[in-house]
């Protein structure tokens, strides 16, 4: 489509797509959670390591930035043609500070990868062997990816901004069409979105068990605010959230063994974690002795999560102007 034939009346800002998220987040916000939960546990099965997956899609997303700039767009066959991805040169130093990693973690972490198999130095060229790790092509991230789109997209048309309707598979379609753009996009905004949680537990494997906490809660909460008029049936983001705290959501938990058997994290692992998150009131024990969140989720992960959305606006925007456009 040429420049001339875009109605920019009919293109989004960041500030529509995230006032209209956060205004209707009782629609969004498990969907979310569970987005964000399989994410995790696709980042973490490649390996059985959080940060070494993190190395891993780092360095493609400059390859991918270099394409971009030099106007290369590939498809989602093209850009899985091969076993082997040739990326950019890349310095321990470079990768420190994208990652915000300790230098001796991140030099670690790429020997253990070098030594795997997954990245190789061919003469000056540096290859990444995507044969070596599993499901190394996202396609279930993006069906997830595209029915939370598809979500967004139904409450924009709903209030009139979105004008085109698309449905999941469409979505998915486009994404692949264009996926070496569009899969920097997700890239950029996963990757500081998971750095920043690392800076806030500590490290990705309590975040993600706090995550499993949050998405069993979300799950089994269940809105009966027309019986009790709890929070006066406003479906905003301050009050989904607070809902999940206090409502019935809250008292159904989930024990250390599910949460290592949903991740994969080693049991032992799950409640060294745990002791963490009790002792810093992320999580507290139910009547029953399971997990569930506790009010540190008040007072530190929402503020975060909130400029957290800032990005994931910014990302939902541009994948929902990309459809309008194409």
């Amino acid at each position: 489509m040429s420049l001339s034939q875009i109605d920019f009346s009919k293109v989004l800002n960041d500030d529509q797509v995230y006032d209209l998220m956060m205004a209707n987040y009782d629609q969004l916000g498990k969907d979310w959670i569970v987005h964000q939960w399989n994410w995790l546990n696709a980042i973490y099965k490649a390996f059985k390591d959080h940060y070494k997956y993190l190395i891993v899609i780092s360095l493609i997303e400059k390859t991918l930035q270099f394409y971009d700039t030099m106007n290369i767009q590939l498809s989602f066959d093209q850009f899985y043609s091969k076993n082997y991805l040739q990326i950019e040169k890349f310095s321990i130093t470079e990768l420190c500070n994208k990652l915000n990693l300790p230098k001796e973690t991140v030099r670690r972490k790429v020997l253990e990868l070098e030594e795997l198999g997954v990245l190789k130095r061919q003469k000056k060229k540096i290859l990444i062997d995507r044969s070596i790790f599993p499901q190394v092509k996202p396609e279930r991230q993006i069906s997830i990816t595209s029915k939370y789109i598809y979500l967004v997209s139904q409450i924009l048309i709903k209030e009139k901004i979105l004008s085109k309707n698309h449905d999941t598979k469409k979505i998915e379609t486009v994404v692949k069409k264009n996926f070496s753009i569009c899969w920097r996009w997700f890239y950029r905004l996963q990757i500081p979105l998971v750095i920043g949680y690392h800076d806030m537990f500590g490290d990705l494997a309590t975040y993600h068990i706090w995550g499993t906490v949050a998405m069993n809660q979300a799950l089994n909460y269940k809105r009966d605010n027309i019986k009790t008029n709890f929070y006066n049936l406003i479906p905003d983001y301050k009050t989904f959230n607070e809902s999940i705290l206090d409502g019935e959501g809250a008292s159904i938990g989930v024990s250390a063994m599910s949460i290592s058997e949903m991740t994969n994290i080693p049991r032992a692992t799950v409640i060294r974690k745990c002791k963490f998150l009790l002792k810093n009131d992320y999580l507290k024990l139910n009547m029953k002795k399971h997990y569930i969140l506790g009010s540190m989720n008040r007072t530190k992960v929402l503020p975060y999560q909130k400029n957290v959305f800032r990005h994931k606006a910014k990302f939902l925007r541009k994948i929902i102007n990309l459809l309008t456009i194409s």
